[in-house]
């Protein structure tokens, strides 16, 4: 059997039909939008105009609330700083939480060098923030709430719309980051008090490096101050030349996402189900990360005792999953997400997330269940703690020592 890919929170494959859609405007249709003067440029501007309504309608804006930039990195750094500098007068402070994406982090770890202050809240250990924690975070000098909508590891979903009524109702701007949700869970940023919103392409088979970040024009009008310049382009907010092509994929990826959503959030979920009673079936000792009720429908992470993530991911090279947190793999320190959730060391290391797709099929998971079975017993079998486990032996009350 060929490769299986479980790792749709990292990314996901272009849907051909978008690939269809783009590939005119690398061609035929290849002028900027920005050119007001010939029949090239109006083309271009006309498509652009296109895909702002395909995305704003995935999530209840209007196509003028839409503003283009190169993915959620780029639209977090613009919808966090950008508030921050505009909103200085009114205060200095911003509400987080310490399980956000590290896009998100970043920046207010920043904006904390430049004088602002932030309150970084602890999620309860399905991760999860509640509107309580934010109604006591608040103060009168808040500008900014900056919470994400569904998180990329575990999938657990916020309240959003209760934190939203919330900031609604002082008066504060709230921002969420939508990169995993866009597309998969209905998102109306009206009912649910949403001002400011970031998202990929990429995480919804669009291409990469392109997305959208959502501004409310009333109710209040948000402006942000710029942190690109260089010819106002998109209300001023970002300047530079659009990447056409990449922004009629993502339009047509959010048009796919929404007419199949209800559909296929149905269809992940019964396979995500799928893998999971597979390998509850087979093995003890595990558990599943974050909320097994208020989560995306293609998101299990699952901590196998006594087994390292890493190795575990060897002995199923032919399965593409992520172990620990996805954008900084690269590190063997155990995913600060789960540290979050109060997870230990030993269970951090050993988790997995298996994120499903558009693709993903009946077969893929059931080979998936065998391999990643056959891979932690194989593994457990030459594991002296689990040894020690399986005979009723305490591993936290063990004194252990080195000669």
């Amino acid at each position: 059997m060929k490769s299986i890919y479980l790792d749709h929170n990292a990314t996901t494959p272009v849907d051909p039909r978008v690939l269809e859609a783009m590939l005119p405007y690398f061609k035929e249709t290849f002028g900027n939008s920005a050119s007001r003067n010939h029949s090239f440029g109006w083309a271009a501007e006309e498509a652009v105009d296109k895909a702002r309504g395909q995305v704003a309608k995935v999530i209840g804006a209007g196509s003028k609330e839409i503003v283009w930039t190169s993915g959620s990195t780029e639209g977090n750094n613009t919808a966090i700083q950008g508030v921050a500098r505009m909103y200085a007068d009114k205060g200095k402070h911003i509400i987080t939480c310490t399980i956000e994406h590290k896009a998100v982090i970043d920046p207010c770890k920043f904006l904390e060098t430049q004088g602002y202050e932030v309150t970084w809240l602890d999620s309860d250990p399905k991760g999860c923030i509640s509107a309580e924690q934010v109604k006591e975070a608040m103060r009168d000098d808040t500008i900014l709430v900056t919470l994400m909508f569904a998180n990329n590891e575990i999938g657990t979903i916020h309240p959003i719309a209760e934190i939203g009524a919330l900031c609604k109702e002082r008066g504060v701007l709230f921002h969420t980051d939508a990169t995993q949700a866009f597309g998969k869970v209905p998102i109306d940023v009206n009912e649910m008090g949403i001002d400011l919103l970031s998202l990929s392409a990429h995480k919804v088979y669009g291409p990469k490096g392109v997305g959208a970040l959502y501004v409310r024009r009333k109710k209040p009008r948000v402006r942000l101050q710029p942190i690109l310049h260089g010819g106002g382009h998109e209300r001023g907010i970002r300047s530079g030349t659009l990447n056409v092509p990449g922004i009629v994929g993502c339009g047509a990826a959010a048009e796919i996402a929404l007419a199949e959503m209800q559909t296929e959030s149905v269809r992940t979920a019964q396979l995500r189900d799928r893998l999971w009673a597979g390998l509850s079936e087979h093995l003890t000792e595990i558990s599943v990360n974050g909320d097994p009720q208020n989560r995306l429908p293609n998101t299990l992470n699952v901590s196998f005792l006594y087994v390292e993530g890493e190795s575990l991911m060897m002995g199923f090279g032919d399965i593409a999953v992520s172990s620990g947190s996805a954008c900084t793999s690269a590190s063997l320190e155990p995913s600060y997400v789960l540290k979050g959730l109060g997870l230990g060391d030993d269970l951090a290391h050993s988790s997995i997330r298996f994120s499903l797709g558009r693709f993903t099929t009946e077969q893929e998971i059931d080979h998936t269940i065998k391999r990643v079975v056959a891979a932690v017993n194989h593994l457990r079998d030459m594991s002296p703690l689990y040894e020690m486990a399986q005979a009723g032996i305490d591993l936290s009350k063990v004194v252990w020592q080195s000669h």
